[in-house]
């Protein structure tokens, strides 16, 4: 569902890479954690995956597409919930939700059934009238991931997804995200809490300054070691 190609992305010709050299492929019914330390790369690495930056070299495959070459039926496939919520305040969320099932061509029976299926979940059903400068941190980050799933993308990318998440949104996220790669879809979430990536993945990738140290099926990983003491042994 998802291949990188010796991507790498330099944001200045003689700079260091911020990514370098990047291969992984990620299957159907994958959940797959990207698993690093703050600054290796992962926000980067997925700004080029989801089409949001270019990179410098390599490519980003999805469903069998390159993306640059074909960005709109790629972008079309993909949910995505960013690092920060930043979302236009000056709407409501209704409106945001609605905006967001326009532009993926959601049918209105549908748009009602899922908008209403995920806000009552994250408790967010009872402030869609409100202008979202109201919302806290927490609701935006709710009302983001609302959008993501409701239109059941194919490939879903989430970058840090539980920053802000009370723990019971949080209990409620994991559980989506299992039901979604059940379906036959595709999860992939940056994260570098390793309880959360321990109890969801099946396969995990450590990037450190930009470059994959690790990769492989978690059950294989474990069996050398925990997943937190071969992180800290790779990162320290």
């Amino acid at each position: 569902m998802l291949k990188l190609i010796n991507l790498t992305k330099r944001y200045n010709i003689n700079s260091v890479p911020a990514v370098f050299d990047l291969n992984l492929e990620v299957n159907k019914g994958e959940i797959f954690g990207f698993i690093g330390p703050n600054g290796a790369g992962k926000t980067t690495t997925i700004n080029m995956i989801t089409g949001i930056i270019k990179p410098t070299d390599g490519s980003v495959i999805i469903d069998g597409v390159d993306i640059l070459k074909d960005p709109i039926r790629c972008k079309s496939q993909i949910g995505y919930v960013p690092d920060n919520p930043d979302i236009y305040e000056r709407l409501t969320g209704a409106e945001y939700l609605n905006f967001i099932c326009d532009i993926f061509n959601v049918s209105t029976e549908k748009r009602n059934k899922k908008i209403c299926e995920f806000t009552e979940k994250f408790s967010i059903s009872n402030v869609l009238n409100n202008q979202i400068k109201t919302y806290s941190h927490g609701m935006k980050q709710k009302l983001v991931l609302t959008g993501a799933f409701v239109h059941e993308p194919k490939l879903l990318i989430l970058d840090e997804p539980m920053v802000g998440l009370d723990p019971v949104a949080a209990k409620i996220l994991k559980d989506e995200m299992k039901i979604h790669a059940e379906k036959g879809n595709t999860v992939f979430f940056s994260t570098h809490i390793l309880d959360v990536a321990e109890k969801l993945c099946t396969n995990v990738a450590i990037i450190k300054s930009g470059e994959i140290a690790l990769s492989g099926k978690l059950e294989e990983i474990r069996q050398k070691s925990s997943l937190e003491d071969i992180f800290i042994d790779i990162v320290s």
